[in-house]
């Protein structure tokens, strides 16, 4: 196995905008909303963009390769992560997403819980976190129905680098004039309340329901650990996935988890991923990662050594207990 790069997977939305070209030299035309960047989904699913697997469906290759790709613990049925950029260069609805118990019964499908990373904030930049303080369920219905909904909303200026986590049941929006890597689980139902009157279906019986107000979105700052040539941020575990920022100033000596696959995300710099090829490791090959790409690391890699000058996120289906360990480890 070696790392797997996929072909960014674009849709365009009626709030997108251009800003990926900062970074990116492939867009189609339009206002681009989103890029699906490891995706494994009835709307989209990635395709191998690198080596031998290259045209291949992610899907696909999990039915040919299982374990060794998804890893042991991973079952091949429901890929369980879907990680996307998204530039909103106008405000996208207010939303709210379903816990998993309520999308199997009425959508057929998981749940939504998600965690945001500001990659680029331009002028203005925005996010909705959560209503204000005191608000109530009659008080926010009654202000949806009239469509003032947004005088409770908890929106909040942002920069480059904050953290925000979305569990199922928070109000929540992305606001204009960001570019955000979104991790989130493998699930595509958004259920809006307000949309600023843009013509869109609204969602709002099915958003009442399952709205929780008791939630509330903070800025995650994460467990900071200094390594050598590189430090490491645990910004995010739960049961749905596990958030780690990596800063490499020079180099970070990694192994895979027979058990489940990793995916970093290259969210600022370039650099390159190490790894030995074949059987009996005798030859060392590289991937290159540049801002905005996302690599998915095989659960059966082995060794490899993560090069240059760049951040990245990395994501995965954790072991909770495992990583609680991982961390009292490196704290104490």
């Amino acid at each position: 196995m070696y790392p797997l790069k996929f072909e960014n997977l674009y849709y365009e939305k009626i709030w997108g905008g251009r800003d990926l070209e900062e970074f990116r030299d492939n867009l189609p035309e339009g206002n681009i909303g989103e890029s699906w960047d490891i995706a494994c989904h009835k709307n989209g699913t990635s395709v191998v963009a690198n080596g031998k697997f290259k045209g291949m469906r992610l899907d696909e290759l999990i039915e040919k390769c299982h374990e060794k790709v998804i890893g042991t613990k991973i079952h091949k049925e429901w890929f369980p992560l879907l990680i996307k950029l998204i530039n909103a260069k106008d405000k996208l609805s207010v939303q709210v997403h379903p816990n998993d118990t309520y999308a199997k019964e009425v959508e057929g499908e998981m749940g939504k819980t998600e965690v945001w990373y500001v990659v680029e904030a331009f002028e203005g930049a925005n996010l909705v976190v959560g209503t204000k303080e005191n608000c109530t369920k009659e008080q926010f219905q009654k202000a949806v129905e009239s469509g003032n909904s947004d005088e409770y909303m908890n929106r909040i200026p942002v920069k480059k680098g904050d953290v925000y986590f979305v569990k199922s049941g928070l109000i929540h929006a992305i606001g204009e004039g960001v570019i955000i890597a979104e991790i989130q689980q493998n699930s595509d139902t958004t259920y809006r309340v307000y949309d600023y009157n843009r013509g869109r279906e609204l969602h709002i019986e099915k958003a009442l329901d399952v709205i929780d107000l008791n939630l509330q979105g903070k800025k995650r700052d994460g467990i900071k650990v200094k390594k050598s040539g590189y430090e490491k941020n645990y910004l995010c575990l739960c049961k749905d996935f596990s958030l780690e920022l990596y800063n490499i100033e020079k180099q970070c000596a990694e192994k895979s988890d027979e058990e489940r696959f990793f995916a970093f995300t290259c969210v600022e710099g370039q650099g390159e991923i190490l790894y030995n090829s074949g059987k009996k490791a005798i030859k060392q090959e590289k991937e290159i990662i540049r801002k905005g790409d996302s690599i998915l690391i095989p659960a059966f890699l082995g060794e490899y050594t993560l090069k240059g000058k760049m951040k990245l996120l990395k994501s995965y289906l954790p072991n909770i207990e495992k990583v609680e360990k991982e961390i009292l480890q490196e704290i104490e």
